[in-house]
């Protein structure tokens, strides 16, 4: 049977499909249009198959917060042209409400849910024949306490959300103000009793290496000038080579430099103060929290103040507890 645009124009308002996507189901199904839809869904779902390998780095990321309650979604994509459209975006907000109405916990709660009898996962899947590209929810990350705040970064490719101790924060001024902290300073947790001990390892052991390289450097150059040799010709192996064919030293300087260098440092390094190695290390320890910890790091608002500092003159006692961040570019 012939198929009107009448039908074909329905069909695309239900579906968001292409015109001649539509046509084709619509004249595969004698203009059945329920057949249709599940036609162009299973090639939104087939669409999504043959994407599996493909990489969906672009999309949307968006927040949202409710009371004690607050989420970010990430919708992806892999064009930035297809971010943008806007029945992209509405999708992602669509999902987004959807998850926050329903306080989900996990993607997989998420995507169990329904609308209009499909699943959020089946919506996603369907979104890939619309599109012609890979969609997936790239992240899903919650925060539940007392008072929440979101903020979205204003090229929906950043957001953030915290979660505060005590109920009735302010989230558009106090709550807003922490969010962008968090989506511009990216700490790593609110404070350091909260740190991985993971990686308070890793820190301390990278703070001791650097340290003890430090000061066996140190005393290489240190027996370099009481030699009369300048430090700076002998601190790499291709610098001293680069300095020869300058002219700037000789090679049996070069030679002397090496052997200089080579016998100061394995001095140093057999007698290293293991005492103060350690609380170098610490120090350098107490600058990671101070710069990775939302509590402790300076208030991009006011550098006199540190986060946890101006959270207490808003209101005593007042701390942040949770922080979820999503950023789609490099940090």
């Amino acid at each position: 049977m012939a198929v009107t645009m009448a039908e074909i124009t329905k069909l695309r308002h239900l579906t968001s499909a292409g015109l001649m996507d539509c046509k084709k189901a619509l004249a595969e199904t004698d203009g059945d249009i329920e057949a249709a839809v599940e036609i162009l869904r299973k090639k939104g779902q087939a669409v999504a198959a043959k994407r599996e390998d493909r990489n969906a780095a672009e999309g949307c990321v968006l927040s949202k917060n409710d009371g004690d309650f607050a989420a970010i979604l990430a919708l992806n994509c892999e064009t930035d042209f297809v971010a943008k459209n806007e029945g992209f975006t509405n999708l992602a907000k669509q999902l987004l409400d959807l998850a926050v109405a329903n306080r989900c916990k996990s993607v997989d709660e998420l995507n169990a849910l329904t609308v209009d009898g499909r699943t959020v996962a089946e919506l996603v899947t369907e979104e890939s024949g619309k599109t012609g590209e890979k969609t997936e929810i790239g992240a899903y990350e919650v925060v539940v306490a007392p008072s929440t705040a979101a903020y979205n970064h204003f090229n929906n490719k950043l957001a953030a959300i915290v979660g505060f101790n005590l109920p009735d924060v302010d989230a558009q001024t106090t709550g807003r103000e922490v969010c962008m902290q968090i989506a511009s300073m990216n700490p790593v947790a609110c404070s350091r009793n909260d740190v991985p001990q993971a990686t308070i390892d890793q820190e301390i052991a990278v703070a001791i290496e650097k340290t003890k390289q430090e000061q066996v450097n140190k005393a290489a150059d240190a027996a370099l000038k009481k030699a009369g040799l300048n430090p700076n010709h002998f601190d790499t192996e291709d610098h001293i080579e680069s300095n020869i064919s300058k002219g700037w030293i000789t090679a049996e300087e070069a030679a002397k430099g090496r052997e200089i260098k080579k016998a100061a440092a394995e001095a140093k390094a057999a007698n290293l103060p293991e005492a103060m190695i350690q609380n170098i290390a610490n120090g350098r320890l107490n600058k990671f929290f101070k710069e990775s910890c939302l509590l402790e790091q300076e208030y991009v608002q006011d550098s006199k103040l540190t986060v946890g500092q101006f959270l207490e003159q808003t209101q005593k006692g007042l701390v942040a507890v949770d922080f979820k961040r999503v950023n789609l570019n490099q940090d």
